[in-house]
């Protein structure tokens, strides 16, 4: 295979960033084409269309759309087939369940001639679970090909878990209980927004929600298990997550040896805002595609340490940011096994030490 090519399904919250990112630092990721594949010709959309292929980015689509795209003024370039066909690395930005069905329709086909398939946070099951700086040394070349890239809220609660416990020894997490207060859309989508703040259920037994589930089976992939439990619930917003966190430890610790320790990792930002339009306003004025690309904001005011060992506290989840980053990691992992740690650095200008 000797030209790099990245395909993307989807052009929803994370496609339509993630592939703007892969051809704005195509040079710099070795990348030479990048496809994306869009399952339905709407004039809603073609704006967007037309953005992403003046930025380089070559369209596909089904055999049979490819009239209904031309008679709104848009050329795919290669059937759905050809496209994946052809890619080194495919990435899955498809709603819930559509990357387990195309993993049965199209990827397992071309498994043969494909560095590696990655799915989306809701493609629970997909492949071998990854968050950028979490599990990356568990990944084994020719053995997963196929990657789930955990949810967002499951990156933010992994990071502030593995730097603030686990920095201190695998067995220094006592308990870990997180809230999710999940915004109700994306300000990119017109559904399913809520009246009024609406509880989520506890599906799980042991931990709760999909958030602590993922993060627990993320840290498995390090054979640890670790004893953690969320909750969700729903607001009337369209800004930002909000994680509420409460870690008690084993060892105590200082404020300010956390301070540090929350400084020191550049995945996370610290922020004297607490208020999520704000973070978010920070983001569309400052980040790539209006993205913080760090995988949590923590709210410095928020902050309390109970006991030197009892660690509470509120922080932000990047809208899908720290979801772009880790799949332009495995991609350039899947291309660049040994100097894809290098390669990811062009990101760091929308990496932001405070918000």
């Amino acid at each position: 295979m000797s030209k790099k090519i990245v395909h993307v399904v989807g052009t929803g919250t994370i496609g339509e960033p993630l592939i703007g990112l892969l051809c704005d630092f195509k040079e710099q990721l070795g990348i030479d084409h990048v496809t994306f594949h869009k399952n339905t010709p709407l004039t809603t959309d073609r704006s967007k269309v037309i953005s992403l292929t003046k930025r380089g980015a070559r369209l596909s689509t089904h055999s049979d759309k490819f009239e209904g795209f031309k008679a709104i003024g848009l050329k795919p370039e290669y059937t759905t087939e050809e496209a994946i066909e052809r890619a080194s690395v495919v990435i899955d930005c498809t709603p819930s369940g559509y990357g387990h069905d195309n993993k049965v329709k199209y990827y397992n086909k071309f498994s043969n001639n494909t560095l590696g398939f990655v799915a989306q946070g809701s493609e629970f099951g997909f492949g071998k679970p990854y968050a950028r700086g979490i599990n990356d040394q568990t990944l084994v070349k020719g053995k997963d090909q196929f990657v789930q890239v955990v949810s967002c809220n499951t990156h933010n609660l992994s990071t502030l878990v593995d730097t603030i416990a686990l920095s201190e020894g695998e067995d220094n997490l006592i308990d870990g209980r997180f809230l999710l207060i999940r915004r109700a859309n994306d300000v990119s989508q017109s559904g399913k927004f809520i009246p009024a703040p609406e509880v989520g259920s506890h599906k799980d037994a042991e931990y709760g929600t999909h958030h602590a589930r993922d993060a627990a089976l993320l840290f498995k992939t390090r054979n640890l298990n670790l004893p953690l439990f969320s909750s969700a619930m729903k607001v009337n917003s369209q800004y930002m997550h909000i994680l509420h966190f409460s870690m008690k430890l084993k060892r105590e610790t200082s404020m300010e040896n956390i301070l540090e320790k929350l400084e020191a990792n550049d995945r996370i930002s610290v922020t004297d805002k607490i208020n999520s339009c704000e973070v978010f306003s920070f983001g569309r004025d400052h980040g790539h595609f209006g993205r913080i690309l760090n995988q949590t904001v923590i709210s410095k005011p928020s902050l309390n340490l109970k006991n030197g060992t009892e660690f509470t506290g509120f922080c932000f989840t990047p809208q899908d940011g720290n979801s772009l980053l880790s799949s332009i990691s495995i991609a350039e992992w899947f291309m660049y096994p040994n100097s894809y740690e290098e390669k990811i650095q062009c990101l760091k200008p929308y990496f932001f030490d405070e918000v």
